[in-house]
């Protein structure tokens, strides 16, 4: 995986409107799970290539320092050379004074060559350190962006749960209610009517029975009897029972 690469992942991933992907999923929970997953993979793979790309810019940094350090110390060099041939051929000893500064000018020429690697290296230096922190940045909004993946995630499904604990709420009411037929009460009800109809029709065929007809017939031969000894009664006679006639 190439630096580019990586930094092109964030970037996608950072612009990525995840609202938009939530509200166009089919299953939310599924969508923002998958999310979840892609930011954590890619959030490892970042850290991985950041590792590197850091560790890589401190070398080439360290390596800039020592070249510094080497210019720095050629031109020391030359500096000493020089002086010393300025002695030497004070004390009249040319010879050796031109030694000096020939040692002067290889010591000059050998810090103008580090100095002009250390200027081809620094715009490679400026570019890894730009690419370093935006990797940085992106990968702190990348982090953000999953904590705001989680909390979503965390909040659905509280809602959901929400959701799920009222629609059993609203099935045991409903369950209960005396106004559907299908609920306990209207089944009991029902059945009582039932009994109750049941014990009406026993009562009409008992009272239809021939027992029940004998002993209207004789209700009716008492009745007679009793309207004979009154019509009596208002003619004048005595009222005479059945016995005595």
């Amino acid at each position: 995986m190439t630096k580019q690469s990586i930094f092109g992942r964030i970037s996608t991933l950072i612009k990525a409107n995840v609202n938009a992907l939530i509200d166009q999923a089919e299953d939310p929970q599924k969508m923002l799970d998958q999310l979840v997953r892609d930011y954590t993979n890619n959030i490892a793979d970042a850290e991985a290539a950041i590792a590197e790309t850091i560790g890589n810019l401190r070398l080439l940094e360290r390596d800039t320092a020592e070249d510094r350090q080497t210019a720095a110390e050629w031109g020391n060099k030359a500096l000493a050379a020089s002086r010393k041939a300025d002695e030497l051929r004070a004390g009249g000893n040319t010879a050796d004074a031109d030694k000096f500064d020939s040692l002067a000018k290889v010591a000059l020429q050998r810090q103008v060559s580090t100095e002009n690697e250390i200027k081809a290296v620094e715009p490679a230096l400026q570019q890894q350190t730009e690419v370093v922190n935006k990797l940085k940045d992106g990968l702190n909004g990348m982090k953000v962006k999953l904590e705001q993946l989680k909390g979503k995630r965390a909040e659905l499904l509280a809602r959901a749960k929400t959701a799920e604990a009222q629609n059993k709420v609203h099935d045991a009411v409903k369950s209960i209610d005396v106004l559907d037929p299908t609920s306990e009460l209207g089944r009991f009800e029902d059945k009582v009517r039932r009994q109750e109809a049941l014990a009406a029709g026993k009562a009409e065929i008992a009272a239809s029975s021939l027992d029940a007809q004998f002993e209207s017939l004789e209700d009716v031969g008492e009745l007679t009897e009793v309207e004979a000894r009154l019509a009596a009664l208002k003619a004048g006679g005595q009222p005479q029972g059945q016995l005595g006639a």
